[in-house]
Parts: structure tokens; C-alpha cells; sequence
């Protein structure tokens, strides 16, 4: 298992020595690490990984090899139930008629009262029940039970992403732009947003003009220069990160890298879920480095053609209401602030990595689709061809 580990690193691009894997296997003899999960990931990270640029390769190859361990562990443990079970309980399992029976409280607003009457009220934590802020029951808010309308309290991880407020501090991974595999194909479907023009100093031999003017010149040699030819399209890439987004982080690194790759005019911001009045270039700082909106409509101009990604999976609060979004209490809806993006830059699309299929059975996505006046397209290369010729037409 772990010589398997190692050579996953190693094609993973993480470079692992010999002796780094010997130094673990050491380690784990002196029993450094026992029956904890949490132990033998830091173990493993310290003596196998020397640079903190490839911690996010090394969480997924572990992620990938050591699925189901922590219940393998778990299993091991003959002390006692695990402390993870006697605080979290056992997940409250729903037939489809018990699902069907949970109503929800009637709307945001009352949501957003409810949960401040009981605030004041509770005094205890609690578990298991239909009321209360708690884990494992019906109540609509708290952790790891079910209600098709509540607020996700204490929670390390989406479930059934119906959650219309999160009151969790979480983090997101920056996508990386060296991603290769798969990108090729990308690049292609990219290359009709093409239109060269030379810019910049003359530095480019002009072969077809030196020949020309030497010949002119009785054979004696005339060097000609002309500037780099690049493609001149500015693209404006707007990416939704975390939460349901993180089951196609691969697919738009790749066309993240891609992008990177072929344009030479590439301006890049992430956000969540939905357009709010504030981006931000970095998700490790992102809740101290902010860019407003309004700044980045103020900066670029009316031709940067505007790319949103995104599975526009979310509470339908998060676009049509004041305070929707999950994560703070926004002034104006979401929909208000993608109508003035869309405005700004008249040459615009959306790409959806969800199942086109699947689009007309969310609300939030049609909502979206409809916003974008029907530019959504699958993130797939017959998508981004479609995509593409929308960015080239208004």
C-alpha cells in the first residue's frame, strides 16, 4: 500500500526520494503515528513532501489511495467509540415518505427569524431533533441531518447542497495553471477566439521584408524587424470555486491552463456560487484580499469578452434576495450585479460543467440560463465551440 502511495506521488509530479519514503517507513516502525488518520497525514506529508507547492497534489493523491481508511482505523480501535462518533452520533437516515413529510419554515425571512428566537432560547447542545441547533436530526439548522430549507451550522463539508446559509469559515484552493492532461483538445476549441495583431518592440525577423529590402539594396543585406505577433482578444475569466464546485476542479484547471496558455490578455477573479459586490484573485487570502466589483467594471474596457464558469447549483435566495448569499449579508441580490457585468462587457458566456441534461431540474441553473439570455453552454468541447462563437458576437 504505501510503495503504492509513493510511486502515485511521483506521477503525480511530486518529487519524492527513496530516502524520503525510507525516513516514513521509519517513522511509522517507532510508531510515530498509530491509529490516526490525521497523525499518519502530517506524518507522511512532513517526511515525504519538501516543498509547500505541492501540498495540493500530495492531498489529492492521498485523498485518492487512502479512501476509507479513517473507518479501516476506526475498526482498529478497541479503546473505545470514536470520539468523531460521539459527536457527530450516527447520520439520521430518511426513507423517501419520512423526506417528504419534512416542510420547510416558509422562506428566507423566516428562517433568518427563527434562527435568531432560538439563539436566545438554546442553552445546551443538542442532537437528533426537529427543532433546536444541533446535529444529526430535522431541525433546519445545524449539522449532518436533513431539511430541504435550513442553515448549515458546524459542518466540515457539503451533503445534499441545499443548504441556503452557511455559518462556516471555509477554504478554497487556488485552480493551477500547469495542469496538462487533457488540455490539448481545450487549446484547440480555444483557437477560433483568435485575431493576431504585432505589438510591442520590433524585435521578430521579418523574413519576407529582409528579402525584399536586400534585394533592393544591389544584394547587400537589410535586416528587417517586426513586433511578436500574439492574439489580441483580452479575455475577462470569471471561476466559481468550493462548495459544489469541487466536483470539476479538474475539468477547469485544465481549462484554466489552457486559457492561461492562449491568451496573451487574460484577466482571471474567483467567486462564490454567484456574482456578490466583491472578487478575489487569491482563495488562500481571500477574506483579507478582496477586489469590488464595481473596480474591475471600471477597470477593463467594453472589449474584454467576459467568460463566467460555473455550476450555478445553489439556494435560489443566493440570486434574486438581499442577504442570499451563504457566506455574508449582501446589500443587493446576485442578479442585480451579473446584470451590470453583462452590460459592462457585451461579449459574454457562460460555461456549466454540469450534465446539460440536468439543467432543467435546478432552479437556481435555469434562473442563471435566463439571466445569460440562454448563453450557458456544457463545459465540453462542443460547449466551448458554442461558447466561443457567442464571445465573437454579441
Amino acid at each position: 500500500m504505501l510503495a503504492k502511495f509513493f510511486l502515485m506521488l511521483r506521477a503525480a509530479g511530486v518529487p519524492v526520494s527513496l530516502g524520503e519514503f525510507l525516513t516514513l517507513l521509519e517513522a511509522l516502525k517507532a510508531r510515530v503515528a498509530t491509529l490516526s488518520v490525521d497523525d499518519f497525514y502530517w506524518l507522511a506529508r512532513a517526511a515525504l513532501v519538501k516543498d509547500e507547492r505541492h501540498y495540493d497534489r500530495y492531498d489529492k493523491v492521498f485523498g485518492q489511495h487512502f479512501r476509507g481508511l479513517e473507518q479501516l482505523f476506526a475498526a482498529l480501535d478497541v479503546s473505545g467509540v470514536p470520539l468523531e462518533w460521539l459527536r457527530r452520533q450516527a447520520e439520521l437516515l430518511l426513507s423517501a415518505e419520512e423526506r417528504a413529510r419534512v416542510e420547510a419554515l416558509g422562506g428566507f425571512q423566516a428562517l433568518l427569524e427563527a434562527l435568531q428566537a432560538r439563539l436566545s432560547e438554546q442553552r445546551e447542545r443538542h442532537q437528533g431533533g426537529n427543532r433546536w441547533i444541533g446535529t444529526a436530526g430535522r431541525s433546519p439548522f445545524g449539522a449532518y441531518g436533513y431539511n430541504p430549507e435550513g442553515m448549515r451550522i458546524g459542518q466540515d463539508h457539503s451533503r445534499a447542497r441545499r443548504a441556503v446559509k452557511v455559518w462556516d469559515r471555509r477554504e478554497y484552493a487556488n485552480l493551477s495553471d500547469s495542469v496538462e492532461l487533457g488540455t490539448r483538445n481545450i487549446k484547440l476549441a480555444l483557437r477560433r477566439l483568435r485575431r493576431f495583431a504585432r505589438e510591442g518592440a520590433a524585435e521578430e525577423l521579418d523574413l519576407g521584408g529582409t528579402i525584399d529590402a536586400t534585394a533592393r539594396n544591389a544584394g547587400l543585406l537589410d535586416l528587417k524587424l517586426v513586433p511578436e505577433r500574439h492574439n489580441a482578444i483580452k479575455v475577462l475569466l470569471f471561476l466559481d470555486v468550493g462548495g459544489s464546485m469541487d466536483d470539476h476542479v479538474r475539468v477547469c484547471e485544465e481549462l484554466f491552463s489552457a486559457a492561461r496558455a492562449e491568451f496573451k490578455h487574460l484577466e482571471y477573479y474567483y467567486f462564490h456560487n454567484f456574482i456578490y459586490e466583491t472578487l478575489w484573485r487569491d482563495n488562500h487570502r481571500r477574506h483579507r484580499e478582496r477586489i469590488a466589483t464595481v473596480q474591475v467594471l471600471r477597470t477593463y474596457g467594453a472589449d474584454y469578452r467576459l467568460l463566467l464558469v460555473g455550476d450555478a447549483t445553489m439556494s435560489p435566495y443566493e440570486i434574486a434576495q438581499p442577504g442570499g448569499s451563504i457566506e455574508h449579508w449582501n446589500d443587493e441580490p446576485g442578479s442585480i450585479w451579473l446584470h451590470r457585468l453583462l452590460a459592462a462587457f457585451p461579449h459574454h458566456a457562460w460555461l456549466n460543467p454540469e450534465p446539460e441534461q440536468r439543467w432543467e431540474h435546478v432552479t437556481s441553473l435555469t434562473m442563471t440560463r435566463d439571466l445569460m439570455a440562454g448563453k450557458m453552454y456544457p463545459l465540453t468541447l462542443a460547449g466551448i465551440d458554442r461558447a466561443v462563437r457567442a464571445l465573437l458576437t454579441r
